[in-house]
């Protein structure tokens, strides 16, 4: 009996051997990608399996870094989701991707690796608590905006960034505070978001004000400009406007004029 108990066991071994192996035999990751997010938001990387035959496959693990996610193939092809933390901006490489199964018992393990080609791109982390909009100046206006009066409703404080010229020196010296001017703005106008006009904020802080600026000017429906240094982008609005505004901030260097 122990005999016989001992090559039942040899033989499930070997057998979940030769069928793990033949879940991942033959299969390929065919493509990946991945919508672009915000520093600090999780990515979603998309991948598409196939394999060489129409066999189900079930139980697969895909794993990159410390982010896993199970996956299957029915007709021989599949899909599997991975969220992939962001921290900074520009290129992410995805790394290497681990496939496993311990099917059919879970008494083997096998395993392959993939290293996709894709490049994922990664939006500036808009800033928070951004300043509103600057006024319209650029093409389409009709009219020179008006500046707000020095009435408690039309100052705000001071946020970094701000222009010296907006600054209320006498409300700020009876509040004791840096109060700045609201100022009108025409709807119609179109905006311009200048690079150069941030020339007191970091690069980084400077990026991420704009990418905050250009959401802003997509929610309320505006054409806008984007002045970076050596291109220009718009005027223009919609979502092929906002990624290429937010992919050149992204790819901007670390180190810029």
């Amino acid at each position: 009996m122990l005999l016989l108990l001992a090559l039942l066991l040899s033989g499930a071994a070997l057998a979940s051997l030769l069928v793990a192996h033949l879940q991942l035999s033959g299969m390929r990751v065919v493509a990946a990608g991945a919508e672009p997010v915000p520093a600090g938001e999780a990515l979603s990387l998309r991948l598409h399996l196939r394999a060489s035959d129409a066999r189900e496959r079930r139980g697969l693990r895909v794993e990159c870094g410390e982010s896993a996610t199970s996956a299957s193939l029915a007709d021989g092809a599949g899909e599997a989701v991975l969220e992939l933390p962001t921290s900074r901006r520009g290129w992410l490489q995805p790394g290497r991707l681990r496939i496993s199964t311990r099917q059919p018992l879970g008494l083997a393990f096998a395993w392959c690796h993939a290293w996709p080609q894709a490049q994922l791109l990664v939006y500036p982390r808009p800033e928070r608590d951004a300043p509103p909009l600057p006024n319209g100046g650029g093409e389409g206006s009709r009219a020179r905006p008006h500046v707000a009066g020095d009435e408690p409703h039309h100052l705000r404080a001071y946020r970094q960034g701000d222009p010296r010229r907006n600054i209320a020196w006498k409300p700020s010296a009876r509040h004791g505070a840096l109060l700045v001017r609201e100022h009108e703005r025409l709807e119609g106008a179109e905006i311009v978001l200048d690079w150069r006009e941030l020339g007191s904020l970091p690069v980084e802080a400077r990026i991420s004000r704009l990418a905050r600026w250009v959401d802003e000017a997509e929610r309320r429906n505006r054409r806008y400009r984007l002045r970076l240094p050596g291109e220009s982008l718009g005027p223009a609005q919609g979502p092929a406007h906002r990624h290429a505004c937010l992919r050149a901030l992204a790819l901007l260097p670390h180190a810029v004029d």
